[in-house]
């Protein structure tokens, strides 16, 4: 006998992406993309260098405005939105840059405090604060927080750029490549610190890397783009038997598969 217990509507996805389309002149980036994220969850993009993970980034976030599709941010349409509405959305997000984006002539606690002095008009005693508390989080005292980003190794460096992130306690934070040009151990750390700081926040996260370990670590589901469409998604579990040829491929780094990339000879 069926239950005749009325199914429960799925809940709104965070994001939602729905045949997203890119392209600049005659090169078609983003091809038709269909992905959702649900509230709270980790999301991490993988895919070699030119699939599009960046370009996807960005049309999430409102830096390019697509071609075609839409882009959905707690079931609200903000593909084209009026620029007053796009800040109220581009509120909720915080930003990870792959290089960081410091701030070279502002003092630490200045660059992980500048998104409450100047987006939201805080104080700067008390912007101060809370920039002091989100550089414990991530590891970093007091003492670091009156150098210059010029001062501090990468790692540090990173960490710091975490901690901006992470500032204004936003709903969804974006991170792209967060390991790129640090040693394994440190990488190991900063992903560690991601995945804290964004369980501390109930925070929805979603990255893009190549860092097949990174992607393990912080993903709660991974989803891989290729030429410009998502060819594979699931549980990061599920990534070593995909049953997919190009996720296969990539994750043990063959140069032989069905992704073949373009070598000119001289």
């Amino acid at each position: 006998m069926p239950d005749s217990t009325p199914s429960q509507p799925a809940a709104t996805p965070k994001i939602r992406l729905r045949g997203v389309r890119k392209s600049f002149g005659p090169k078609h980036v983003l091809n038709g993309v269909d992905l959702d994220v649900g509230t709270g969850e980790s999301l991490v993009i993988i895919g070699g260098s030119g699939t599009g993970k960046s370009v996807l980034l960005k049309c999430i976030l409102g830096l390019l405005e697509p071609d075609g599709g839409r882009i959905e941010i707690d079931g609200e349409d903000t593909t084209h939105l009026r620029p007053r509405d796009r800040e109220r959305v581009m509120r909720k997000f915080g930003m990870l840059f792959q290089g960081g984006a410091l701030f070279d002539s502002l003092q630490v606690w200045e660059n992980v405090a500048f998104g409450l002095i100047q987006g939201e008009r805080m104080g700067r005693r008390e912007a101060k604060d809370i920039a002091l508390r989100k550089l414990a989080q991530v590891g970093l005292g007091k003492e670091v927080a009156e150098l210059f980003p010029a001062e501090l190794s990468g790692g540090m460096q990173k960490r710091v750029s975490l901690a901006r992130s992470i500032a204004t306690e936003p709903e969804i934070i974006f991170f792209d490549e967060p390991t790129t040009g640090l040693d394994p151990i440190m990488s190991d750390v900063i992903n560690d610190l991601i995945v804290k700081c964004v369980r501390d926040l109930g925070a929805t996260a979603v990255s893009i890397t190549h860092d097949m370990a990174s992607a393990r670590k912080i993903a709660d589901r991974i989803a891989m783009i290729h030429q410009g469409r998502i060819v594979w998604q699931g549980h990061a579990s599920e990534i070593d038997r995909s049953g997919n040829a190009m996720v296969d491929q990539f994750v043990h780094g063959r140069a032989d598969g069905p992704i073949q990339m373009e070598i000119l000879h001289p």
